[in-house]
């Protein structure tokens, strides 16, 4: 139950804390006069879409909270949360509005604790449930109407509408696939002889070795020039080792000096290591012109073998280009490839294996459509019995109401066409609701579904705005006491025009706007006061009650308005004591501070 709210800077509310109480609680006031504000701050505090014009002209902020008391599914719920309780008792709700750079930025949070837009719409079903205005305009939709139809068959049928979705959505995928791979068969052909083709070429070059291109260049140069490569090493060893000229070779020299030096030593040690060093030198020396005149020898023209190479390098520059650039990336395409062409020609599941999955699945969907079928028609005959007994209270005893559920092909939501069938006079056919009913016989017919909801709810608090518009006299007093008995078993909300609806609340609430004076920055130096409007709402007395509803009844207080309502008041009193009377306490009185 919804215990009081708060409004902050909330289009034209500047500030308002709202006390309310068990029963029927009712809104009046002008047209205009921003009963609906009120209706949607509590909308906008369990987490609504929002734009920009609901922050009050002028500031940047909005705060609303509202304050509930719990139930124990509530209860488990928050535990289910890990949230505590206020008080062992309460949850308050609350949401954070603010404007900055032309955008809206929103923080909810739920007993202190931030929480995100998921969890507030889990909570908002477990609290309140809100009639719009306009919702009549809805009656009509057949998406909604099999929606209603659903819920109110309960957790089993939701259940087996779940099963539906699962079995949609696995045929949907098999045909999918059977689909695709009718469409693709052409190109997988298609692309089997392509790859086949690459294969073969990347077959016939034999790549191995990444490096090969590289090696092959270089094995390219030396044959090439094999002749002045020999040439250049027989130089090399004459000038280490045996030069035939009139120079001594560098091994002569170096032998030269470690004679020298080892002399030396004998006289002066210290020289040793630079003796040592020479005859290192001189060793290496040896070396390296035994092994330049070895590779001078090993080296000879081959001009066949230069030719197989150049060819191989040509060879492998084409496999480049054209599936490189380079010889690794080539044989790493090779390798997909292979991959790539095995997976096609053993083709995965066949297209009979595939038709057959899809044929199963479609079957499948089709056997749990029935079971949702037939649990429809059974929640579809409740449904008319019990929204027939709601409805002839309300001034509607002859009505006629049928369920029309006809087959259609399955999808996410069963195989079911479904259509509201109504007539409200006696030798009239039953027709589709949204071509026969008149707008009070919507607003009637609404209020109806509602209360059939009203006992397989979960939400502790209904809302209803303008429930009804467009009815007057008996019918206006046939829905005050549907009210009536509504708030009996749940909180109810209510903004009305009708003094009948109106003398039947266990709180009464006007709601009005005001014009105040208003301190505005001209400057930073200099303040200027200007008009702002602003709803206010006031708790009703007994004796303002009576001078409100003579409002409603005739636009002005004259007296025979006063007696009017208060005759009104006196019904009203005769009709609540009828049902049993819930106490209303002074904590919940109602009220503005």
């Amino acid at each position: 139950m919804l215990i009081s709210l708060r409004i902050n800077n909330f289009a034209l509310i500047d500030h308002l804390d709202l006390e309310l109480g068990s029963g029927l609680n009712v809104f009046t006031g002008e047209t205009g006069a921003g009963k609906s504000i009120i209706l949607d701050a509590l909308n906008a505090t369990l987490g609504a879409k929002i734009d920009r014009r609901i922050i009050r002209t002028g500031t940047k902020r909005a705060i609303l909270e509202a304050t509930f008391e719990l139930n124990p599914a509530l209860a488990e719920w928050l535990s289910s949360q890990e949230i505590d309780p206020i008080d062992g008792t309460l949850v308050v709700c609350s949401r954070e509005i603010m404007a900055a750079q032309g955008s809206l930025r929103t923080r909810s949070r739920l007993n202190g604790i931030l929480v995100n837009r998921k969890i507030m719409d889990q909570l908002r079903d477990r609290l309140v449930e809100i009639t719009a205005q306009g919702q009549t305009l809805q009656l009509g939709n057949p998406n909604l109407q099999r929606e209603w139809l659903d819920l109110y068959g309960g957790y089993p049928l939701l259940k087996c509408r779940e099963t539906v979705n699962i079995s949609y959505q696995k045929a949907q995928k098999a045909k999918a696939a059977l689909e695709n791979r009718r469409q693709s068969e052409k190109q997988r052909l298609q692309r089997i002889d392509l790859l086949e083709y690459q294969v073969q070429e990347l077959d016939k070059a034999n790549l191995t070795e990444p490096q090969e291109l590289e090696q092959l260049t270089q094995e390219s140069q030396r044959l090439s020039h094999a002749v002045e490569l020999q040439h250049q090493s027989y130089q090399i060893y004459q000038a280490l080792y045996q030069n035939e000229g009139d120079n001594s070779a560098a091994a002569d020299l170096l032998g030269e000096a470690e004679t020298i030096l080892n002399d030396m030593v004998n006289y002066d040690s210290t020289l040793q290591p630079i003796s040592e060093m020479i005859s290192e030198a001189l060793a290496q020396v040896i070396e390296a012109s035994r092994q330049i005149s070895s590779y001078g020898e090993q080296l000879e023209a081959d001009p066949q073998r230069l030719e197989d190479v150049e060819e191989r390098i040509q060879e492998l520059k084409q496999i480049c280009r054209k599936y490189g650039p380079t010889l690794e990336e080539a044989i790493n395409y090779y390798h997909k490839i292979q991959a790539e062409l095995k997976e096609l020609l053993e083709g995965g599941e066949s297209l009979e294996a595939l038709e057959k999955t899809y044929q199963e699945a479609q079957k499948e969907l089709e056997n749990k459509c029935s079971e949702l079928s037939l649990q429809r028609h059974n929640a579809a005959a409740k449904l008319e019995t019990h929204l027939v007994e709601e409805l002839k209270p309300l001034a509607m005893e002859k009505v006629k109401f049928k369920v029309k559920i006809t087959s259609t092909t399955p999808t996410a939501t069963g195989a079911d066409n479904l259509i509201f069938c109504f007539s409200s006079n006696p030798g009239e056919p039953l027709q589709p609701l949204n071509l026969t009913a008149s707008g009070g016989e919507m607003s009637r017919f609404l209020l109806a579904l509602k209360a059939c909801f009203s006992q397989i709810e979960a939400s502790d608090t209904l809302v209803f705005d303008e429930i009804d518009v467009g009815v007057s006299g008996r019918v206006a007093g046939a829905i005050s006491e549907k009210l009536h008995q509504l708030s009996r078993q749940h909180q109810v909300l209510c903004v009305t025009h009708q003094p009948i609806v109106a003398a039947m609340a266990d709180h009464h609430f006007n709601v009005s706007k005001q014009v105040v004076q208003e301190m505005a920055n001209v400057d930073s130096s200099a303040q200027n006061s200007e008009e702002r409007t602003i709803v206010r709402v006031k708790t009703l007395d007994n004796y303002q009650r009576r001078e409100e509803l003579a409002q409603l009844a005739s636009g002005k207080p004259v007296q025979e308005a006063i007696a009017f309502a208060e005759s009104l008041l006196t019904q009203a009193a005769t009709k609540r004591q009828k049902n049993f009377t819930i106490p209303i306490s002074s904590s919940s009185s109602g009220g503005e501070k």
